[in-house]
């Protein structure tokens, strides 16, 4: 990825493209010099070593690998056929190295072309019709995870995604113009746990030959009670699909007995019974109701949001979490989903609602705690340690609201996020100065306690701001020198490769900021660096990111 930019200055003319050999500008012409491409690499070890593509394609495979036996063989291989072509020792050793890391990374061009097509393809949509393109994902997202990624990413596209009604559904996400002329996704009737196709079809098909419900007395009458199953009906009440007919608590009271009223009505039709009313014309039909609903204490809003979550996978209506983070805004760190591996190694003060649990042990048989908790960005496992565990057990129940202080890891591809301190967030006892000192009196992100409350500085907090009284702290300025840390691995080759690509862009780079590198051994010391001055921009500390990955960071 370092070679990024080169390529894109090289390909907008900001700079000339530059060839590692001119045996290899053929190959690497439409590429600006840089390798992209895993055909380019069989191309090269055939131009400069005389492989066949057969052969070629044996020594990437050792590559990837990271076999050394069989990449010392290659090695001296590709050496050797170098020089019978004519080519220096040292040059022959420069191309090896310069293809060696590409090997194991880069797709062959048919699959690149593929996947960039895909991927230009639906970012153009997504970009012009997100609209559109939001309901396609949700169409075919499938499981109720899938669907609550998509839905959060609607939320930050500014998207309303409007709650399941008998009166507007489609079977499954559809888009829908609002009164206001934007344009909403409307949550399909099968999106609802429990609720099977038939069902939906039946209601739907009742709609479009008679209009819409305008009772729902009429829902009863007119849906053949084939598709009036109970479960599937409790699930659409829960859910909200009745809401513009009657009140959800109600209804769910009412349903033996409205299930009883349909069959009634739909067994008499059948058999062509007519009632006094009928024979007395439809005005009078018309001003007889069914079933009284019975009286029933009206569903509470924690009594919402929990059917919402357990049937659309989702809090449609109000996400919990919502007011806790306006209040605590500039105070947490991050929304749940920007927790990144750039946080490597720092701690955090995140929040959110607790939505599952997992009960583990170590080892030596000692509890601890796998929680997930989401706020309304997304949402994320957290590990609660035996110590931290046996303080905090009290607090981990699903439902809750917890703020919790942790310390993020960035290992493999994952995220493991150790909590420090966690507090419930309404308790009596819940204290932020708390749980902000943990690493000294701030959360990571330029927030400090101060003598009136808290205070931060606006940035890098997910656009929270604190509802408080305090007046704002501004941080210290920033020193200018730039700090890079890097943790040693297990893959000494992996090791050495993001070594000489940071050491090379810091060089591409030069400028007046002092520069350290901090190297942190499997053995626990760490090695100090002092690198070249440089440029410090967010250019560098982007690529220099992309270089360390999850095994270092990069700040000031």
């Amino acid at each position: 990825m370092q070679h990024i930019p080169t390529y894109v200055r090289a390909k907008h003319g900001l700079e000339k493209a530059v060839y590692p050999h001119p045996d290899l500008s053929e190959i690497l012409d439409e590429t600006y010099g840089v390798i992209v491409y895993q055909d380019q690499v069989l191309l090269i070890a055939q131009k400069f070593a005389g492989y066949s593509l057969g052969q070629a394609d044996v020594m990437r495979k050792a590559m990837g690998k990271k076999v050394r036996a069989m990449m010392r063989a290659e090695e001296q291989r590709f050496l050797t056929g170098a020089g019978e072509k004519g080519y220096t020792p040292e040059l022959a050793k420069q191309i090896y190295d310069l293809i060696e890391p590409f090997a194991g990374y880069a797709f062959n061009k048919a699959h690149a072309v593929s996947y960039g097509t895909i991927a230009y393809q639906t970012a153009y949509l997504k970009a012009n019709y997100h609209a559109e393109y939001m309901t396609a994902v949700m169409m075919m997202a499938g499981g109720q995870q899938r669907v609550a990624e998509a839905y959060a990413e609607c939320v930050r596209l500014g998207i309303p995604v409007l709650p399941p009604d008998v009166n507007r559904s489609a079977v499954n996400f559809a888009l829908e113009k609002q009164a206001d002329g934007k344009d909403g996704i409307r949550y399909g009737l099968a999106s609802v746990k429990n609720v099977g196709e038939g069902v939906c079809e039946g209601i739907i098909e009742t709609r479009t030959e008679g209009g819409p419900f305008e009772t729902l007395e009429q829902v009863f009458e007119r849906v053949d009670v084939r598709h009036l199953n109970k479960r599937a009906l409790e699930s659409l009440v829960k859910a909200g699909a009745f809401d513009t007919l009657a009140e959800r608590a109600a209804v769910l009271a009412s349903l033996d007995r409205l299930i009883g009223y349909a069959q009634r009505e739909q067994k008499q039709r059948e058999s062509g019974q007519t009632s006094l009313f009928d024979l007395m014309g439809d005005d009078s039909a018309a001003s007889v109701q069914g079933p009284q609903l019975e009286t029933a204490s009206e569903a509470t809003q924690q009594q919402k949001l929990t059917w919402e979550k357990e049937l659309l996978g989702i809090y449609l209506s109000e996400h919990p979490f919502a007011p806790v983070a306006e209040e605590l805004r500039g105070v947490l760190s991050c929304g749940l989903v920007e927790v990144k591996a750039e946080y490597h190694n720092r701690e955090l003060l995140i929040g959110g609602v607790v939505s599952g649990l997992r009960s583990l042990s170590t080892r030596d048989g000692r509890q601890f705690l796998a929680a997930e908790i989401e706020d309304m960005t997304g949402s994320l496992e957290v590990t609660v340690w035996p110590e931290t565990w046996e303080q905090t057990r009290d607090l981990w129940q699903p439902g809750n609201i917890v703020v919790v202080n942790v310390r993020v890891k960035a290992r493999d591809d994952r995220l493991q996020l150790s909590v420090q301190k966690a507090s419930l967030y309404g308790d009596p006892s819940f204290d932020l100065n708390d749980l902000l000192t943990s690493n000294g009196g701030s959360n990571g992100n330029g927030f400090r306690r101060n003598s009136n409350g808290y205070s931060g500085n606006g940035t890098g907090n997910g656009g929270y701001r604190a509802k408080s009284s305090a007046s704002p702290v501004t941080p210290p300025a920033r020193p200018s020198a730039l700090s890079i840390i890097l943790e040693e691995t297990d893959d000494e080759d992996g090791d050495h490769e993001r070594l000489r690509a940071l050491i090379a862009t810091v060089g591409d780079y030069s400028g007046e900021a002092a520069a350290r590198l901090a190297i942190r051994q499997r053995d626990g010391k760490e090695v100090v660096m002092e690198l070249p001055p440089v440029r410090h921009c967010p250019e560098l500390t982007q690529l220099l990111g992309d270089i360390v990955g999850p095994w270092g960071a990069v700040g000031a």
